[in-house]
């Protein structure tokens, strides 16, 4: 046989094997094709055969296993295949329906309409669209237009728009006033009179009173003493004496309301409301005090984000008096955020507001996805934001200020956003220069302008304890991080628990049963009282409220005498759990000192210190916190090495090896390389700055040091694989997990362990970031050190975004990953670029009857939900609680329902009625959820934040 014959007969047994096998011979290509079309010829044979149902069954099999490249490879074909044929609708239809769709826009629409096309901007032109708009704000024509002049009313609209004086709130009441005008010093003279004189008979009817309640005794107050008042089932026993005082300040302030009252008709201001400002303030424990009027209408009110590490020591330093209230950085919108500021403000006037979020020079974290900076503090919404939260703050004249706790004043951006907010609001806006590097340090530093009453962190909060919390931020967030994490769940409703039973308890105690059921009567026919009261204009309430006590307590007898059992009367004892809050002190901070090879200690601290003292102050100081915040960092690398590195390669030189060669060199090699740059980076600052002088320049330095991170972006990427080498070890080796036990927070490693001690690479680039601004702030414009360190602040700042980047994809992924665990069949929530935003927990609830109206509907409760909120989806869960035996622990489950996308999803809101609060409904494109929540705060900050994500995702 031939070469070419047996070559041929090989072919032959290829082609046989390849039709009738499985496989796919991806090595030969020819191969690989021939078989291709012999299986697609196949399965076209097949598609022939098949019944209707069937194909179309076998195409949505086929589709949902593409993916989105291949569906749109498909939705191209087809849109090539199939011309969909578009038509302008102006065009097609009857003028007068175009001018009809067209008359629903608002002027602002009609422009931008006006420039689609030239149809669209002839019938947006039209009179008829723009002259109700213009007789609407009472703007006329001057003149009468001719018969063909085509768009007079726009034209007129237009300059009318363009003429208008615009004022902030702040400049509105400085023009035009406001309804409370102060009272002139006559007026408040004759007013102190009169309650002088009202008190004088107050008093005089006050003695009447007590004499009279010697001789007769109420008759719906049971039992033989007579000085027996009603109370509260929850108030305390009082003595004798506290109880008159308590009565006598009760009935003056009675008293003095109800003449207020009467007078009111005679004199009223603007809104037609009558005050008397040295009579109903209180301070906040209720004791009355003559001379405090201003504090109590005019509080401070700071607000703290939930993301600020360990934010409950920082409530637990706000000074007495001062309104702080903690909001969640993820989950809540600017319109969220107003409606919290206004309620705890209760309609009164800041005296100062302070914001506590995270940020830098640049701008305030102040909310997740909103960055308040230059960028975008014009907005109309940021902007609406700020105008409105400036007008609760006291003007600039009487010491009203905003204080933002982010280093804004550091940098040019910063300073550029303090002046826009200035002039928006008409109100002082401070915030700190931020000289300090550190963890929040820069709150204690320098406040640019500082207000009359002092530095805003003495304003708010208590200082020793602030410094505190600057100094062991970090350990007391890992601390609290876990607490919150253990006791959050137990605490939420074991507390609650607690104290209803205790309160449940005691009354039982110290009162019959009888004793209970009378004074729930009393109570609920009091409350009845004054409801009338309320609703009636008498004169003399008392008496009207004492005919009513004896109204009700005789159709009381009667309906006792005609049954011949006592009504029963049942109430629910509520208690109001608040939050636990956990905090756990640190150890006393301790310094290390190293000597090294390196740049000397003793000389850079006395470099340093020198600097400080340079009489010109703003750029030696920031250059003397640089070289200051380097040798801490240089030290801190070194720590590591001299620690942990050089113990364990002496034990492997030596064969008595605690950690193998291969593990060491992923731990330490990256560290070591880093701790190299940052030495030769500190030894050229510290030659640099020992001849300081103001025509000296570092950006150069920082520019060289710049351009070799290439170093860290090793450590970075290996980062993760460190710390799992670390654990790995640590469980597997015996030697090794004694080694860090002896090593570990020590006073040599600042009671740091290894993993804390890594975590200072990733922290460094935001105080340098930080610095080099500061230092650009302090730099005339004309230096030659102003070029070089806008290159180097965009060399630090990019690869701090890099940085930012990998953290916030690696906390997601965790993130995600534990939402997948606690839900029972959870589909996987792994996606690019997909986040959590807030969870929700409310009840699902049936509508018995949808045929009736709306507000006489009925709706059952079927289950608990739990609403998980994702930037680009939805995943709604039913939500189960279990108790453990002999235990007042419970565990909640989680078990999946669906998953809805959020451009699928439909809102729709539910009134309230007398038989639902506080509901809404879900409308996916399968199923629908009527949902309801605890309260009517919870209902509006959810569906604030659920609306704005359906916009941001439709948007994308």
């Amino acid at each position: 046989m031939s070469v070419e014959d047996s070559s041929q007969e090989t072919l032959e047994m290829e082609s046989f094997h390849t039709r009738l096998s499985a496989w796919t011979p991806f090595s030969n290509k020819s191969l690989n094709r021939q078989l291709f079309q012999e299986r697609v010829a196949l399965i076209s044979h097949w598609f022939d055969l098949w019944t209707n149902k069937q194909r179309q069954e076998f195409l949505r099999t086929i589709f949902l296993r593409c993916a989105k490249s291949q569906l749109r490879f498909v939705q191209d074909w087809f849109s090539e295949r199939k011309q969909v044929a578009k038509a302008d609708f102006s065009t097609v239809l009857p003028r007068f329906i175009s001018l009809y769709i067209f008359s629903f826009l608002n002027p602002k629409d009609l422009c931008a309409a006006a420039q689609v096309s030239w149809p669209w901007k002839f019938l947006t032109e039209q009179d008829c669209l723009w002259r109700p708009k213009c007789v609407k704000f009472g703007w006329f024509l001057p003149y009468t237009p001719t018969e063909n002049e085509f768009g007079a009313w726009k034209h007129h609209y237009l300059s009318c728009v363009s003429h208008l004086d615009w004022l902030t709130p702040r400049e509105a009441a400085g023009v035009y006033g406001t309804l409370n005008e102060p009272k002139e010093e006559n007026e408040e003279l004759q007013e102190r009179r009169r309650e002088k004189c009202l008190r004088k008979v107050i008093w005089e009817k006050i003695a009447l009173r007590n004499k009279e309640l010697f001789r007769a005794r109420p008759p719906w107050v049971s039992g033989a003493c007579c000085s027996r008042l009603l109370k509260s089932k929850r108030q305390p026993r009082l003595s004798q004496s506290a109880k008159g005082r308590v009565e006598l300040h009760g009935a003056l302030e009675k008293q003095l309301v109800l003449a207020s009252l009467e007078a009111l008709p005679q004199r009223s201001n603007v809104s037609g409301s009558h005050s008397y400002p040295l009579l109903s303030k209180k301070n906040c424990r209720g004791v009355y005090k003559k001379g405090d009027s201003s504090s109590a209408l005019q509080p401070h009110l700071i607000l703290i984000s939930s993301r600020i590490p360990a934010y409950e020591m920082v409530v637990d330093s706000v000074k007495a008096g001062v309104v702080s209230v903690v909001y969640e950085h993820s989950g809540l919108t600017l319109e969220s955020l107003l409606h919290l500021t206004a309620k705890a403000l209760g309609g009164r006037m800041a005296q100062s507001l302070g914001i506590f979020s995270g940020g830098d020079s640049r701008g305030i974290d102040l909310l997740q996805g909103c960055s308040i900076g230059l960028s975008n503090v014009l907005r109309p919404e940021v902007r609406g934001f700020w105008e409105t939260l400036g007008s609760s703050v006291a003007p600039a004249d009487e010491g009203g200020h905003v204080d933002l706790f982010a280093p804004l004043a550091a940098s040019e951006a910063g300073m550029e956003v303090l002046s826009q907010l200035s002039q928006l609001t008409g109100t002082l806006f401070t915030a700190p220069t931020g000289t300090a590097a550190g963890s929040y340090h820069h709150i204690l530093s320098d406040w640019l302008g500082p207000p009359p009453g002092g530095p805003p962190p003495a304003v708010y909060f208590c200082e020793p304890k602030l410094q505190a919390w600057c100094r062991f931020t970090d350990s007391l967030e890992d601390a609290l991080a876990a607490a919150r994490r253990q006791l959050r769940p137990l605490f939420q409703e074991l507390q609650e628990e607690v104290s209803g039973r205790l309160i449940g308890q005691f009354v039982s105690d110290n009162m019959s049963v009888a004793r209970i059921l009378e004074n729930q009567e009393t109570a609920q026919a009091l409350a009845d009282g004054l409801t009338e009261l309320s609703r009636e204009n008498c004169d003399n309430p008392l008496e009207f409220l004492s005919s009513f006590l004896l109204k009700k307590c005789s159709e009381k007898s009667k309906e006792v005498e005609g049954n011949g059992l006592p009504a029963k009367c049942g109430s629910k004892a509520a208690s109001i759990a608040k939050e636990g809050r956990v905090t756990e002190d640190s150890s006393q901070d301790t310094t290390l000192s190293l000597r090294s090879k390196g740049p000397n200690v003793e000389e850079l601290v006395a470099l340093e210190r020198r600097l400080r003292e340079d009489p010109a102050a703003g750029r030696a100081r920031v250059v003397a916190e640089l070289l200051a915040s380097e040798r801490r960092y240089v030290r801190a690398l070194e720590t590591v090495r001299a620690v942990y590195a050089r113990p364990l390669a002496a034990a492997l030189a030596s064969n008595r090896a605690v950690l193998s060669a291969a593990s060491a060199d992923v731990v330490f090699a990256d560290v070591l390389r880093i701790l190299s740059l940052n030495r030769q980076f500190l030894a050229h600052l510290g030659e640099r700055l020992r001849g300081w002088g103001p025509a000296h320049c570092v950006g150069d330095i920082v520019i060289k040091f710049g351009s070799r991170l290439d170093v860290y972006t090793n450590f970075f990427n290996n980062y993760p694989a460190i710390l799992k080498t670390i654990e790995r070890c640590r469980e597997m080796i015996p030697a090794f997990r004694a080694f860090l036990k002896r090593r570990d927070r020590t006073v040599v490693t600042q009671m740091l362990s290894l993993q804390e001690l890594l975590l200072c690479p990733s922290r460094r680039f935001g105080e340098y970031l930080h610095l080099l601004y500061a230092l650009r702030l302090h730099t005339p414009a004309e230096h030659a050190d102003r070029g070089d360190l806008t290159t180097a602040i965009e060399q630090i700042k990019n690869y701090k975004g890099y940085i930012e980047q990998m953290k916030q994809n690696f906390l997601r992924k965790d993130q995600l990953s534990d939402i997948q665990r606690s839900i029972c069949g959870c589909p996987t929530l792994s996606e690019v670029n997909r986040y959590l935003i807030r969870i929700q927990d409310v009840a699902q609830l049936h509508c018995c009857d949808e045929e009736i109206s709306l507000s006489l509907r009925l709706y059952e409760h079927i289950r608990d939900l739990s609403l998980f909120l994702f930037n680009d989806a939805l995943l709604v869960s039913s939500r189960a609680m279990s108790h453990t035996p002999f235990t007042r622990t419970s565990k909640t489950t989680h078990q999946f329902i669906a998953s809805v996308a959020l451009h699928r999803l439909l809102i729709e809101d539910i009134p309230d009625s007398k038989y639902i609060k506080n509901a809404f409904i879900l409308h996916g494109p399968k199923h629908e959820w009527i949902c309801a929540t605890e309260t009517e705060d919870d209902k509006f900050l959810w569906l604030s934040v659920l609306q704005s994500a359906i916009k941001s995702s439709t948007e994308t």
